[in-house]
């Protein structure tokens, strides 16, 4: 399965994997040219070893394939839109990247290529010296910006959902701005050193010879090319918009006509779903898990034509009995109408109370462990109110920091108990966290108890359900004020499984999903069949009466 970080298409996995190797040269180019700041003879030597990596074969292949298959993306996306309805910072940033190639052809031509073919030294001094006075240097230092720019909005909206990117926002915004600010500066300060060196100082000629600078004819050449270049370009993105202009004339010709109740009347395409029909139009049309068919929340009453619409999958339908819906509901994302229809919008958001992104829910596949302390209520009968918090939080600062260690996170505190989660970047490095968490636990407790015995205090027993599947995380209350919650099967299942301790007399039920999802093997002899309140399917679970003792035990059984 591939990582969530390269979901989509090959298309779009080869757009964020050019676009990275670009992105990459671009913050070291630009780092070279801050450290002109520093030192010009650090510049250079900075600039030759990445010379020598770039304009080697393989590099060579690497950073200008990239280029021309993130521009040949680029071009593509534009020419095969249904539609060019894009959120505003979507649409800027393709802009930049429209504005980027009739730059970058300039500077690749004058540079890279007059190195090649005429034998130019195309150090930053050349460069510099070669565009400064003239408007060039204000067009190369917008290029600078703008190149900037769209990487980080790139790079931004690949990786805005993830934690950690989050979690280093902050210090990313400053080294955003730090980078093209220092690159500005450090181009400023070498034109101004290399303009007074070569007029101010009079060694223009010599400076000339050490470059192999271009004679006239070649410098006009290399215009004409650059011309050419140009030319070509524009008309790719003529030919594109033009593509772009013709298939949406032809498909107009095929479009279906979709009216809303309390809602407008719109002109779509066929062959896209009334979701998509929705959201091309900006109709609003709530659909929390995104058009995936993994909620119902985009379902519709079909008041008109619903006998025109072929009957639904398989997966529908299941998804549909589940809420008992009558014939004419559908989902929406799941429908795709060729005649006239009228819908009804089941649910229709509220956009007098905007919501974060985390409201719309995530699926995740994640290991959920619940924890209790066993016969607390008998023994919290007799202390007093601040003895049983004293105690708790003491309980607490002993266990709480096991699970911190290994990445995961206390969901709530449920008065003698907790709910945590392992939200690491796969089920597998979830599991295996989880695992050395409910094992670190047992040590900890144990540790704690020998401090209650010595105060003359008896022991704490718990109880642990570790189990791991499919949930959805989302903030649920009212607007503004909707904590972050876990919704699922598998918490239930870790709930019960936390409950059955407690009969079995036992530290630890494990559900074999997490030994699966954590890649051990050859434990099936080992678990047994649980049949949960609430559950309908029986569970296989691991029981431990010590779970300080699961990687002996997992040593011994599974030759891990």
């Amino acid at each position: 399965m591939a990582h969530p970080l390269w979901h989509g298409n090959w298309a779009e996995r080869l757009r964020i994997s050019s676009g990275l190797v670009l992105f990459t040269y671009a913050l070291f180019h630009f780092l070279n040219l801050g450290i002109a700041l520093l030192s010009p003879e650090w510049m250079n030597v900075f600039q030759h070893n990445l010379q020598t990596i770039v304009r080697s074969s393989l590099g060579s292949a690497i950073l200008y394939g990239s280029l021309l298959i993130h521009a040949a993306l680029a071009f593509q996306m534009i020419a095969t839109r249904r539609n060019l309805r894009l959120p505003r910072i979507t649409l800027f940033q393709i802009a930049l990247g429209i504005f980027i190639p009739f730059q970058l052809a300039g500077h690749l031509i004058f540079t890279r290529y007059a190195h090649t073919f005429h034998g130019v030294q195309d150090d930053y001094g050349y460069f510099l010296l070669l565009i400064w006075g003239s408007s060039t240097i204000w067009w190369q230092s917008l290029l600078l910006l703008v190149v900037w720019v769209h990487g980080c909005i790139g790079l931004h909206f690949w990786l805005r959902l993830t934690e950690t990117w989050q979690r280093l926002m902050p210090w990313l915004i400053g080294i955003a701005v730090f980078v093209p600010i220092s690159a500005l500066a450090g181009l400023l300060a070498e034109g101004r050193r290399m303009n007074e060196l070569a007029y101010g100082d009079g060694y223009l000629r010599e400076m000339q010879e050490d470059y192999n600078w271009p004679s006239p004819q070649t410098i006009q050449s290399l215009v004409e090319i650059y011309d050419y270049a140009r030319f070509l370009i524009f008309m790719l993105l003529v030919l594109s918009l033009s593509y772009y202009g013709i298939n949406k004339m032809l498909r107009s010709r095929r479009s279906v006509k979709i009216t809303y109740a309390d809602g407008p009347q719109v002109t779509a395409e066929r062959g896209m779903t009334l979701l998509e029909i929705s959201q091309a139009n900006d109709v609003p049309h709530t659909a929390l898990c995104g058009g995936k068919g993994r909620c119902t929340t985009c379902r519709v009453v079909l008041e008109q034509g619903a006998s025109a619409i072929p009957p639904p999958s398989a997966a529908e339908a299941r998804t549909l009995a589940a809420i008992k819906a009558p014939p004419n509901v559908r989902l929406a994302c799941q429908v795709r109408p060729d005649t006239p229809l009228t819908a009804h919008r089941v649910f229709r958001p509220d956009r007098d109370k905007p919501r974060a992104h985390a409201s719309q829910g995530e699926e995740r596949q994640l290991a959920i462990l619940f924890l209790d302390i066993r016969g607390f209520t008998k023994r919290s009968a007799g202390m007093l109110p601040y003895d049983v918090v004293f105690l708790l939080n003491r309980f607490f600062d002993a266990i709480v920091p096991e699970i911190l260690a290994q990445g995961g996170t206390v969901d709530k505190y449920m008065g003698d108990g907790l709910l945590a989660l392992f939200e690491t970047r796969d089920a597998k490095s979830s599991a295996s966290a989880a695992l050395g968490a409910i094992q670190k636990i047992s040590v900890a407790l144990a540790r704690f108890n020998t401090i209650l015995q010595a105060e003359g205090e008896p022991p704490v027993k718990i109880g642990m359900g570790l189990h791991l599947g499919h949930v959805v995380l989302g903030e649920i209350g009212s607007a503004h004020k909707a904590p972050r919650t876990i919704i699922g099967d598998t918490v239930n299942i870790a709930s019960r499984l936390e409950a059955k301790t407690k009969e079995l007399d036992v530290e630890a039920l494990i559900s074999a999903e997490v030994f699966f999802a954590a890649g051990i093997a050859e434990i099936s002899g080992e678990l047994e069949q649980f049949r949960l309140r609430g559950v309908e399917a029986p569970v296989a679970a691991l029981q431990l009466s010590l779970a300080a003792d699961l990687r002996k035990h997992l040593l011994e059984t599974s030759q891990i």
